[in-house]
């Protein structure tokens, strides 16, 4: 097809122009990459990174196979991962390094997938904006799963394009596992596949696509399906997530890039870059082009007739075509007799001194939003013998107990863990806090949350209990954490 030759005939200038491409280009990317999300790791566990401790590190293999029947299911494989990693630690930083190993991975593959389009210097731009993104430091520094999504995503179209150079079956096979690596990671990563499907349509001839690449994209979903039906079983999980219009879209680059000053000017560029490859060859800008929009856009359209589901993270499978038609759009420009670095360089400079504020808001002790270790030093500060502590969201004690580990108030409500996240409680808590002047109440989000209205139904019990606010503290983050300091009413012969 005129399309395939057209690609192939590409390629193969691509190929000629990469000879001084050293090989070790892409590992220096992806070594520089996962150097810049571990230096992120000095933030406090958010509550979901408590969630992934809970599960695969706090549990056995049966107690996490027991979970798993209940809630987080398709995260199984994840889980599986950390389990095994944790053998060999538990500090925050360890629980986080596969995440930026997976970020440098996709800033590895993605170096090579943009020589691979548009040349060496697309290459080392694409990898360069994709190091900078304010979304790669958090993501890759976050004891989740979406930086192996995105990890994921830039391998499988790696593989796509290596089997438009040749069909091999032995490519074709890399591929259909590419493909059972991304439904592995996040349900929704596979949000990117259209855009492949769309690619290797219009690159393959008619016949190789529909009985080999179908087949073997067909045989790389199962894994996703198995993990989707267990998923669409456990949606309560998600059932906090409110819906959204179709203005969310306009929020999509402040949620790829991770900076609402980055974030956009980024996207303009990229959306150049899409263009340039679609007149250099239409099935590679359409796989571009497509895994830039068609992640937030779908998203969009489960969210809205089927559950709703739009989260910003879930779009991040999204940030490396972000990087990659930004990448594409600066190699194309060319000043003779300015050297590329006087063009590509300032512009990469530019779009991470625009994402320094995001940064160096992640790199604070409460930049995912809980912090743990900030709510426990106010707790230490006016902690006195005989102190209780109750906890707004049972599931919180696993946070507390991480950081504070035996040195914490006496847990008077705890019976034990329960089949979730959710920890057995006793539900007497005016005789649980018997012989206890002062107790400390936690829990996720405002103050307002917990002292006005009814909310954080602890705190009302608290009160119904004898006991009045004393003192309360906030993280500066939204939602954050929240810790008040309850004191039992004196009567009038200052008796407790």
């Amino acid at each position: 097809m005129v399309a395939g030759e057209a690609v192939r005939t590409s390629g193969r200038r691509t190929e000629a122009e990469a000879k001084d491409w050293p090989r070790w280009t892409p590992l220096l990317a992806g070594l520089l990459t996962t150097c810049v999300a571990i230096s992120g790791t000095t933030a406090s566990l958010s509550a979901d990174e408590v969630a992934t401790y809970s599960a695969a590190v706090a549990r056995p293999l049966s107690g996490l196979w027991g979970l798993v029947q209940q809630i987080d299911g398709h995260f199984l494989p994840y889980y599986l991962l950390i389990h095994v990693w944790s053998w060999l630690g538990e500090a925050e930083w360890w629980l986080r390094l596969p995440s930026a190993l997976a970020a440098g991975v996709a800033a590895g593959f993605l170096a090579d997938l943009g020589r691979r389009l548009a040349g060496p210097r697309a290459g080392v731009l694409a990898a360069a904006l994709f190091a900078v993104l304010p979304s790669v430091s958090y993501h890759g520094a976050n004891a989740r799963p979406y930086a192996f999504a995105a990890a994921a995503a830039v391998i499988s179209a790696w593989t796509l394009h290596r089997v438009a150079e040749s069909p091999t079956n032995t490519r074709i096979r890399w591929y259909a596992a590419s493909v059972a690596l991304l439904g592995c990671t996040h349900l929704f990563s596979v949000l990117v596949l259209p855009a492949q499907f769309l690619a290797a349509l219009l690159v393959l001839p008619r016949r190789t696509f529909l009985t080999r690449i179908v087949p073997a994209t067909a045989v790389g979903c199962v894994p996703l399906a198995v993990l989707a039906l267990v998923g669409w079983g456990e949606r309560h999980a998600i059932s906090w997530i409110q819906p959204h219009g179709p203005d969310v879209l306009l929020k999509f680059p402040k949620h790829a890039a991770g900076s609402d000053l980055a974030g956009p000017p980024l996207f303009a560029l990229a959306v150049v870059g899409v263009v340039i490859l679609l007149r250099r060859s239409v099935p590679w800008g359409v796989l571009a082009g497509g895994w830039l929009v068609l992640p937030p856009v779908l998203l969009l359209a489960i969210d809205a007739l089927v559950t709703p589901a739009y989260v910003d993270r879930y779009v991040f499978v999204a940030a490396p075509a972000l990087a990659l038609a930004g990448g594409v759009a600066l190699a194309s420009v060319r000043l003779a007799p300015v050297p590329f670095a006087l063009v590509g360089v300032p512009v990469v400079l530019a779009v991470a001194l625009l994402g320094l504020p995001a940064q160096a808001d992640y790199r604070q002790r409460n930049g995912h939003y809980d912090d743990f270790p900030g709510a426990l030093g106010v707790i230490r500060a006016r902690e006195r013998p005989g102190d209780a502590i109750v906890y707004g969201q049972s599931r919180l004690r696993t946070g507390f107990v991480y950081y504070g580990r035996e040195d914490l108030p006496e847990d008077v409500l705890l019976r034990g863990q329960g089949p979730a996240f959710e920890y057995a409680e006793r539900d007497d808590l005016a005789e649980a806090l018997a012989g206890h002047r002062r107790v400390w109440v936690v829990w996720r989000g405002t103050k307002q949350a917990g002292l006005t209205g009814k909310k954080i139904p602890r705190v009302a019990s608290v009160r119904a209990a004898g006991y009045r606010l004393s003192t309360a503290w906030h993280s500066a983050e939204l939602p954050g954490l929240t810790v008040a300091l309850f004191e039992r009413a004196r009567s009038k012969n200052g008796k407790s």
